[in-house]
Parts: C-alpha cells; sequence; structure tokens
C-alpha cells in the first residue's frame, strides 16, 4: 500500500472567487487518496510546509513575506514541489489614476515562480499551443482555445515553456498596457536545486462579490478555464506531478 502524500493548499486573496476555486481544487485532492491536505489563507504555516512534499496555491495579490519566501525557496531546493496556479505571481495596486500597476517590488518572490504578472487584455477568446508534446503534464493535448485571462508577464529567471499563446496589442486598464508581439508562457516549468515549480496561469474565476472596489455587485459571474475539461485535465495532471506520481 502507498503512503500518504502531504499537501498543503493556500488558496485565498482579492478579486476572484476563491471560495470557488478551493473547493474545486479539494475536489480533485479527493480523487487521490494518498493525499492528506491542509488548507491555508496565508503562507505562515512554515512548520506545515516543512512536513509536505508538495504546496498548491491558488491566490491574487498575496505573497509570502521575505521571511516564508527564504524558508519556501530553500524547502523547494531540498526537493519540494510548488503547483502556483493563475494569480499566484501577482502584486496588484489600484493607482489614483484607475489604472493597476504591478510593481516590481517582490522579485524575492517571482524570481522563484519565474515570472511576475504586469497586466492583461480583456477577457476573450485565445489558442493555446503545445509547446512540448513529449512532456507528462501535457502528453497526448492538441491545441485548444479557452476564454480567460491571457496573463502577460515579466520574466525573472529561465523557464521551460509547456504551453503558450501569441499576443500583441493593448491591456486597456493597466499602466503597461501597449505591448508588441509577445509569445505568453500559460503552462511552465522553473527548476530550483532539487525541486521545482510548475505554473499555470489559466483559472481566473470571479463571483457577485468580488471586486467592491469596482462594482458592490458584479452582475456576470467568470469561470473561465473552469468551464473546459483540458483545464482539469492539466490540473489532475499537476497534483499528480506534485506527489510524484507523473515521473
Amino acid at each position: 500500500m502507498a503512503d500518504p502524500v502531504q499537501v498543503h493548499l493556500v488558496a485565498a486573496g482579492k478579486y476572484h472567487d476563491i471560495d470557488f476555486a478551493r473547493l474545486e481544487l479539494l475536489k480533485l485532492f479527493a480523487e487521490e487518496p494518498r493525499i492528506r491536505a491542509s488548507v491555508a489563507m496565508s503562507y505562515a504555516d512554515l512548520d506545515r510546509l516543512q512536513r509536505c512534499a508538495a504546496l498548491v496555491t491558488y491566490t491574487c495579490d498575496l505573497v509570502p513575506s521575505p521571511e516564508e519566501t527564504v524558508a519556501i525557496r530553500a524547502w523547494l531546493e531540498r526537493g519540494g514541489r510548488w503547483l502556483a496556479l493563475h494569480g499566484t505571481n501577482s502584486i496588484l495596486r489600484f493607482l489614483a489614476s484607475g489604472l493597476v500597476d504591478s510593481p516590481a517590488e517582490r522579485d524575492d518572490v517571482m524570481e522563484i515562480l519565474g515570472t511576475q504578472f504586469v497586466a492583461h487584455p480583456p477577457i476573450g477568446p485565445f489558442r493555446v499551443h503545445v509547446e512540448a508534446p513529449d512532456d507528462p503534464l501535457v502528453a497526448g493535448e492538441e491545441d485548444f482555445e479557452v476564454v480567460d485571462e491571457l496573463y502577460l508577464s515579466r520574466h525573472l529567471a529561465p523557464i521551460t515553456t509547456l504551453l503558450s499563446a501569441r499576443f500583441a496589442g493593448e491591456a486597456p486598464g493597466f499602466v503597461v498596457s501597449s505591448w508588441p508581439e509577445t509569445r505568453v508562457p500559460i503552462l511552465y516549468r522553473r527548476r530550483l536545486g532539487q525541486g521545482e515549480v510548475v505554473y499555470c496561469t489559466l483559472g481566473h474565476c470571479r463571483s457577485h462579490h468580488d471586486v467592491p472596489e469596482l462594482l458592490p455587485f458584479w452582475p456576470h459571474p467568470e469561470r473561465c478555464a473552469w468551464n473546459y475539461p483540458v483545464f482539469y485535465r492539466l490540473l489532475r495532471r499537476g497534483l499528480r506531478w506534485a506527489i510524484g506520481a507523473l515521473d
């Protein structure tokens, strides 16, 4: 009988339906009987992390403190695996001008993750290209179209891109709004010592009460990639990778 695998989920932050994402991820955890999960709303429980093989995060505008970042990096370099989803690499500031800034103020975190979110065009359809068809995280998948936020990011470390998209145009509402033709990583790997980060930028979700800064009641809930079977296949593979069952 296989031994249990300890997994720590951090699901918290702003501007998203975190409750929905947390529940969907826990449902996927429950498909693997070996997973013994803990759930948190911050990165503070470092003692728990040290006992875990994997960290899974769905956050927005929530980053570990400098001290927590040092501990997470050391945990990764010893062999930990971090499955980072959607807004994990975001820092957002609403300016008096009405624009949203993504300041480069926590490169210690973003260098671990490999990228930092900068902007996204309005939610809409885009084509996702499979760049590494032999990688077990995407093996058997074909190029697909999805409606989601297309994350435009700055790069801080070497990454291995498995899924990508292309974009040129405007990201209205953000400080960095004009983008030339850009290859956009959608799913990638980032090695650190004996460990690794796998980052998937898909998975925006929003419900009625998640952006009071913009509207007290958001009229149309958004589920984006969560509406697509391919996203759940990617999540399941990511979780299997995180617990060492996809190597």
